[in-house]
């Protein structure tokens, strides 16, 4: 593969960081602000301690890892927080200016702002903890978005700009698609730390079961910069638009904590997924001229520890499901090296993966390519052998909400969130299915009810966009409710929606309907 020409071109700003230039309009207009002045809660005994972030490898990132944990640490704490303050408000229930005091008190342990009606209590109608937990997450989570947190934080390779990086082996762009399952929820930050500059689009389906037309439209929109603009880089550049599909397994308990949407069958999801991205390959090469083509990649990620595997293209650019390079085994076979030599060694097994020699020239970007993802996660592997020994002691889901609508990145953490992108209920209907039938069996036992966030993004540059958007953020949560009546009535299912203008962390609450939200005060104690 021929190199693409090298140049200092500027900062190609992925999705979320293309309008930072239109930072317009005020957050959460009419209804109380989530982005209160926060009070850092005391660490609950479960959160992550803040202790060594790495076991010694030589590719391994101290200072990233530690940025990561300190990061997962807050946002653990926020959450964790949560629980015990609401079991002592309980008990003060019935005290005089109840809500008064509640709400102070709500926001100086938690930083958030709770709405006077959830505070109002009698003695023949007690506080409704369940709808006041619901909220307490889904204001926690908006708060830390609001927070802005810094996420470049792998931007340079060894003083190289990730831009430049992948130009150099043969892309331009990143389009990434996790399935929605929540220990994904880190996939971009934590797992490959990939830096956000260069990923253009992600979004997470159930099974990774991409939209095939949304990602060619993603791709168009990409291209069409690139001749508008000439960015990321020229179209006469030898770059590629690169689509990575990123499916998941339990190496502990692969029968039952697998990719639920593919029922924990780890050949069923990485084959489903293979096929989704041969599609888009064809989709693309299909409906435009001039050889119009892209790259695909798939990687499969062990939740328990958060290995990846690499199924690495052939010269033909063709992927199987059972050739990839298995990213723990890689940890061990380097451990022992030099730097150098375990950068080495990731070259050698890349190449020995499709049979070809480490300077073969028609495969070198991809090659390198994968290896950048294999030393980048070698670094995460070696932090979570640092923080849990063997991998996660929850094996499982323990999900706090569901995010619905526009994909949430700023706030990643394993296990935060089951993340279901669609722009109406009936497109996203199976995901968001698994994801309730989740963090039902969750919260449930506990007597406490689901948290659904409907996120959903618009431009401030384009004039009636906000109101568009919150008019498909309330038909989101309208038809959210709707499919899930029984569970809304029994105060088992909380949604609540927000507009969001573009990368900002501007939030604007969106109002329900006004006999729904009537319905839902007068039932509210019910």
């Amino acid at each position: 593969m021929k190199r693409a020409q090298r140049r200092p071109a500027a900062p190609y700003p992925a999705a979320w960081q293309r309008l930072s230039a239109a930072r317009l309009g005020q957050p959460w207009s009419g209804v109380p602000s989530f982005a209160t002045s926060f009070a850092k809660p005391e660490a609950s005994p479960h959160a992550f301690s803040s202790g060594a972030a790495t076991t010694g490898h030589p590719l391994a990132d101290p200072a990233i890892s530690r940025a990561l944990k300190q990061r997962s640490d807050e946002i653990q704490a926020a959450f964790s927080a949560i629980e015990p303050t609401l079991k002592e408000l309980a008990r003060r229930q019935f005290e005089d200016n109840f809500a008064s005091t509640a709400a102070e008190f709500l926001r100086e342990r938690l930083g958030v702002a709770v709405p006077r009606e959830l505070l109002t209590v009698s003695w023949a109608a007690p506080l409704d903890v369940r709808r006041l937990y619901a909220y307490c997450v889904l204001a926690t989570f908006c708060r830390l978005i609001e927070r802005h947190p810094e996420r470049d934080l792998a931007r340079k390779f060894e003083g190289e700009s990730a831009e430049e990086l992948i130009q150099r082996f043969g892309f331009h762009a990143i389009d990434i698609t996790p399935c929605a399952d929540g220990r994904l929820s880190g996939t971009v930050d934590y797992i490959l730390r990939v830096p956000p500059a260069v990923v253009a689009y992600r979004k997470s389906y159930a099974g990774a079961m991409f939209d095939v037309e949304e990602s060619l439209r993603h791709w168009e929109t990409v291209e069409l910069r690139r001749y508008r603009e000439a960015r990321p880089n020229e179209v006469s550049g030898r770059t590629r638009f690169l689509k990575i599909g990123v499916y998941h397994f339990s190496s502990v308990d692969p029968s039952h904590e697998g990719c639920a949407a593919h029922g924990s069958d780890d050949a069923r999801a990485a084959s489903a997924l293979l096929e989704r991205l041969h599609q888009f390959e064809q989709a693309v090469e299909l409906t435009h001229c001039c050889e119009a083509r892209v790259a695909t990649l798939l990687v499969g990620v062990d939740t328990d520890t958060d290995a990846i595997r690499v199924h690495v293209p052939d010269a033909a650019g063709q992927m199987s499901t059972g050739r990839f390079i298995d990213n723990q085994r890689l940890y061990d076979l380097t451990r022992g090296l030099s730097r150098e030599e375990g950068k080495q060694a990731i070259r050698v097994q890349v190449a020995e993966s499709i049979g070809v020699a480490t300077d073969d020239a028609a495969t070198e970007g991809m090659r390198w390519f994968c290896g950048y993802l294999l030393k980048n996660n070698l670094a995460q592997v070696d932090a979570v052998r640092g923080w849990h020994g063997a991998g996660y002691a929850d094996r499982g889901h323990t999900e706090q909400l569901i995010v619905i609508g526009d994909a949430v990145d700023d706030v990643q953490l394993r296990n935060l969130a089951f993340q279901a992108q669609m722009d109406t209920i009936e497109e996203g209907a199976p995901d968001l299915d698994v994801g309730v039938r989740i963090l039902k069996s969750l919260h449930e036992p506990r007597g406490l009810a689901v948290p659904v966030l409907v996120h959903v993004r618009f431009d401030p540059r384009i004039p009636g966009a906000r109101a568009s958007a919150e008019r498909r953020a309330t038909r989101l949560q309208s038809a959210t409710e709707a499919r899930f009546q029984s569970l809304v009535d029994r105060g088992s299912l909380v949604v609540m929606a927000v507009a969001r203008a573009g990368d900002t962390s501007t939030l604007h609450a969106v109002e329900a309907p006004a006999q729904r939200r009537t319905e839902s005060k007068a039932g509210l104690h019910a």
